[in-house]
């Protein structure tokens, strides 16, 4: 009797942790990370904007300008935006992936009477879970960094009685935020649940096929219209910064919604970029190989390559934007742009550049994280090669190369992304206030690209690669064949 009471006890001891035990799962550990690097970014980007606004308000040559209160405020909200928006999509893609993974079990759940929305709920939930852990942690490691930061910049720049607090309230919003996200991502990357069959218990279909994406037009014809009005948008944007800096809210949205509509129309936009990639590789057989395996899935391919177009297209933006920034004040000013003012702002600009930086950090994480667990879910297929007579290395050398292929497609497309992005964004938001006050305003200018940072983004990309591709590539090759072509 006491071993048979003892029994209901020990059960429910063991389902706390049964519940969690998906955080094992290949891709969690990722998401978490993802998620805790996200509200950090956001609660020491919104310690970093306070703090500088409070020093410029004690600044006695532009202390009094409201317009760059303004200025400091808008870009606060706007990064912590954008940081949300990337850290969104890179959590729907890893979730899309998994649910990819895992069709087949969700399959047999089906055949045995579970429902698909009761199984998407699950997939809801642990994003929650996913979520709540990451802004945890992310909260206290953005309130260290805020502490030490503001007491850095304290020394270095020499300034006090700004009366900057950091601890505050609002801190605990950019967690939120982030609770709230990546549950709303993992909503919308779970939802291909709701087309599983239990049909698909028999077989092992994964990912859809070209010819399978190819048949949803009314996705494409979507993501043609968000990526019109973005447009649009874009446009109003940089005409309403000849008048306001406010310009840059309609410019912002139409950024959002023509990016938005790039993601739901990747599967179109990133196949004929990665054909064209793939012809720089010759024709060897891993370079053709890797190519096929970029085409033949387009969702597995653009998911993992849209994460880092964004990490490009943010980088090079404020990197455009920056510079654009300063020619845009330097021709209001007549030519010369004055030195005191000219530094503050590459201060800012340099400050701003490293926190943007942490958006890139966080897609780069995506790609690492959506190749190993490609990797993992082509088990078969890369056993299935091995047995045919290709060699350990040869694997190797495929998976290294559909990673390059993802990321110069990416690299592409972001830096033309980027430089448009980021003109707008300066124009729109500079493009009425003057260099000096009662001077001058609404000069029109040229996109400037500097190309330090470019090359820069160049290099980090080649770097990524290698750094995305070793892990993938260690699991390629650990397993014999015969294993491979057994597993589930």
């Amino acid at each position: 009797m006491t071993a048979v009471a003892a029994a209901p006890a020990r059960t429910a001891a063991v389902r706390p942790s049964a519940r969690l035990a998906f955080l094992r799962e290949r891709g969690m550990g990722a998401s978490v990370l993802v998620a805790a690097l996200s509200a950090a970014f956001g609660v020491t980007l919104v310690t970093t904007t306070g703090y500088i606004g409070a020093v410029l308000q004690n600044d006695p040559y532009i202390g009094d300008s409201e317009t760059l209160a303004i200025v400091v405020a808008i870009l606060s909200v706007l990064l912590t935006a954008v940081a949300m928006y990337v850290a969104a999509v890179v959590t729907a893609n890893t979730f899309s992936t998994i649910v990819a993974g895992r069709v087949r079990r969700i399959a047999l759940m089906r055949l045995i009477g579970a429902s698909a929305r009761s199984q998407r709920s699950e997939v809801g939930r642990q994003g929650l879970v996913v979520g709540a852990i990451g802004a945890l942690i992310g909260l206290a490691a953005g309130v260290g960094l805020s502490y030490a930061g503001t007491a850095l910049g304290d020394r270095l720049l020499g300034v006090a009685g700004h009366g900057y607090v950091v601890a505050q309230p609002v801190l605990v919003l950019p967690a939120a935020i982030v609770v709230l996200t990546t549950w709303a991502a993992a909503w919308v990357g779970s939802r291909r649940v709701l087309t599983v069959t239990p049909l698909q218990a028999l077989g092992g279909s994964v990912e859809r096929t070209h010819d399978a994406v190819s048949q949803r037009p009314a996705r494409n014809v979507l993501a043609i219209v968000l990526f019109a009005i973005g447009a649009v948008l874009l446009g109003v944007g940089v005409v309403g910064g000849f008048v306001t800096p406010l310009g840059v809210l309609p410019a912002f949205a139409g950024g959002l919604l023509s990016f938005t509509g790039l993601v739901l129309g990747a599967t179109t936009v990133m196949p004929p970029v990665l054909r064209m990639v793939g012809r720089w590789f010759g024709r060897s057989a891993t370079a053709v190989l890797a190519s096929e395996n970029a085409l033949r899935h387009p969702e597995r391919s653009s998911r993992m390559s849209i994460g880092v177009v964004m990490g490009v297209t943010l980088v090079t933006m404020f990197a455009v934007a920056t510079e654009t920034a300063k020619a845009v004040l330097t021709a209001n000013a007549g030519g010369a742009l004055d030195s005191e003012f000219s530094v503050i702002m590459d201060t800012f600009a340099n400050i701003m550049m490293g926190l943007v930086a942490v958006s890139a950090v966080i897609a780069a994480v995506g790609l690492v994280n959506l190749l190993t667990i490609g990797v993992v879910q082509r088990r078969r297929e890369l056993g299935l090669l091995r047995s045919l007579g290709l060699s350990g290395r040869q694997v190797r050398a495929m998976v290294l190369l559909e990673a390059t292929h993802i990321t110069l497609a990416s690299l592409v497309t972001g830096l033309v992304l980027g430089i448009a992005y980021g003109w707008a964004g300066a124009q729109s938001l500079l493009g009425s206030v003057p260099a000096y006050p009662g001077g001058p305003a609404g000069s029109l200018v040229l996109p400037a690209v500097p190309w330090a940072p470019v090359l820069a983004i160049v290099a980090a990309m080649a770097v990524l690669t290698v750094v995305a591709a070793v892990t993938p590539t260690r699991l390629a090759t650990s397993i014999a064949p015969v294993e491979a072509l057994a597993a589930d």
